[in-house]
């Protein structure tokens, strides 16, 4: 599946679908080949039923402001870019205010595919 994004603008910005117990949350996520991991808003999180109290472990993650614990939560299902990644650990951790985004589509996610950035013609496909 080929999206189009802003390429003359900062972040690359996704959207995705979150799977949750309570409902499917639509996010807009930017595209992070530097970070090892996905990572989801709390509250965002919580709005799709999961609970990232009772994460399966915390994790210890260094952002740019310093070194910080983050629970792991594992999630159903994760859409993004016309594919899924099931039962997937992410980190629950909200960005800074000023980002305006639900997370961070890492790595985890993009491992053993194939991904195409045309900086361009602001395209961008991931395939399996």
């Amino acid at each position: 599946m080929t999206v189009q994004f802003e390429s003359s603008r900062g972040l690359i910005l996704i959207t995705a679908k979150l799977h949750g117990p309570a409902m499917i949350a639509n996010l807009v996520l930017a595209l992070d080949t530097g970070a090892t991991g996905t990572i989801i808003s709390q509250s965002r999180l919580i709005a799709a039923g999961y609970d990232p109290a009772a994460g399966i472990e915390r994790i210890q993650m260094t952002t740019g402001s310093g070194v910080e614990f983050a629970p792991r939560v594992l999630v159903t299902c994760l859409e993004a870019l016309g594919l899924q990644s099931r039962n997937l650990p992410v980190l629950a951790h909200t960005l800074p205010p000023n980002v305006r985004v639900d997370g961070l589509l890492g790595l985890d996610f993009l491992r053993g595919r194939e991904l195409r950035i045309d900086f361009r013609v602001g395209t961008i496909e991931l395939s399996e």
